[in-house]
């Protein structure tokens, strides 16, 4: 008979407390836990090395052999920091001090982006080399923190650095109220932000971006002959009191250079129509709704067979996709087309450049015969029409604003404008 341990204490003593048998399934589930934070770690990491390294040789040698697996590797490090940033509203399990910086620096990393494409599109890559490296700074020194040191163990997030609670609402709550209150708005406001930046930024002002709408500046040029040209920043689909206060401002003797590109050949397969999205937005065709009640118009855009054969096919699709809306045909349409790898230079060449030298031409014609020009033009053509206007010896004398769309659940979306929904300011 083995002797009790209990036999060797003094009477009345009470013997320690023996610690609770380990439950196999809940060291089980810390395992694996420990090993999917371990992974997700690893990625973010790797995805780092593998980005630096795929950016350098684009940069130094134009060499794109790493770029397809850099992009699988951001994806899944991605969707797994996602998944952990989920996780970590729901168990206290997951260390924050570890992988808060994880998820804080993906979305930096989103939020630097936006500001990069609007004022330096060119140094994209440059910036995601110096975005890459300190990924990979961020991930070593996370790595050091898990492990006290480089020790590099095989599981890089131990089972020890896991919180002792699987669930607690007090975490929940909190990680909601941060999320709902703080995080979605800033986001919002953020977001709402560098898209009023962009739109300001790429319409050299014409168009503004506010929290009730859309406006668009019209500006006056004078010429010290006396010659006046007026731009109109104009757009496919908006609110239907646009079109019709813009078109009560044009002088009787003025002449009206009209965009609109016509198909003498009938190359075009669909017709060129906005009703679908006008439809969709609440809002007006500018071709149903805009009609000039003084001055004379005059057509003066290309025809469609000056465009190159891939801008036209491309017009073609996106017709179809107007016209018909989204369903199988024009999804496999859209899954078929593959542009050539100069299709973006020919397409802004075709759209805009040539266009815009077209009306340029157009704009020396008629200036001899009146006194006063209006072109009333899509927004994306405007700014460099002032441009070269300018150069040309004309100078801006007058600016009015106009809501192009307005944001009713907003509240009134002419708040602020004169009378005739315009404001006016002289130069």
């Amino acid at each position: 008979m083995i002797p009790s341990s209990n036999d060797h204490l003094p009477p009345g003593s009470v013997p320690p407390a023996l610690p609770p048998p380990l439950n196999s399934k809940s060291g089980s589930a810390r395992s694996l836990f420990a090993i999917f934070l371990s992974l997700c770690l690893a990625l973010f990491l790797v995805s780092g090395v593998v980005s630096v390294i795929d950016d350098s040789l684009v940069l130094l040698f134009q060499l794109h052999l790493l770029t397809a697996i850099s992009g699988v590797l951001f994806l899944f490090s991605f969707l797994t920091t996602a998944l952990v940033y989920v996780l970590m509203g729901l168990t206290p399990m997951v260390p924050k001090r570890l992988f808060l910086p994880v998820t804080l620096f993906y979305a930096a990393a989103l939020f630097v982006v936006f500001p990069v494409l609007i004022y330096w599109y060119n140094g994209v890559l440059e910036i995601d080399w110096v975005t890459s490296c300190c990924q990979v700074i961020v991930g070593l020194v996370i790595l050091y923190r898990s492990q006290g040191g480089f020790k590099f163990h095989w599981l890089l997030v131990p089972v020890h650095e896991l919180g002792a609670r699987r669930f607690s609402w007090r975490n929940l709550s909190v990680f909601l109220l941060v999320n709902v209150f703080v995080l979605l708005p800033a986001v919002m406001v953020y977001i709402f932000l560098c898209a009023a930046l962009a739109v300001n930024h790429f319409s050299d002002g014409f168009m503004v971006l506010r929290p009730n709408g859309f406006s668009v500046q019209v500006r006056k040029y004078a010429r010290n002959d006396g010659k006046t040209i007026e731009l109109f920043p104009m757009a496919h689909v908006a609110d239907a009191r646009f079109y019709r206060k813009v078109s009560q401002t044009f002088p009787t003797n003025s002449v009206i250079l009209m965009e609109g590109v016509t198909d003498q050949k009938h190359l075009l397969t669909n017709e060129v129509n906005y009703a679908r999205m006008a439809h969709a937005l609440h809002l007006s065709e500018q071709e149903k709704e805009f009609e000039p009640t003084h001055g004379e118009m005059v057509m003066a855009d290309v025809d469609v067979d000056q465009f190159s054969t891939n801008t036209i096919d491309f017009l073609n699709l996106v017709m179809l996709f107007h016209s018909r809306g989204l369903n199988a045909t024009t999804v496999q349409a859209m899954l078929e087309y593959s542009p050539p790898p100069d299709f973006l230079d020919q397409l802004t060449r075709d759209l805009l450049q040539n266009r815009n030298r077209h009306l340029l031409g157009q704009i020396q014609t008629w200036l001899p015969r009146s006194d006063h020009l209006i072109v009333p033009w899509g927004v994306g053509h405007i700014p460099q029409i002032s441009r070269e206007i300018q150069k040309s010896g004309f100078r801006l004398v007058a600016t009015r604003e106009y809501r192009l769309i307005r944001f009713h659940f907003m509240g009134q979306g002419n708040q602020g404008a004169g009378p005739d929904g315009a404001t006016e300011k002289s130069n």
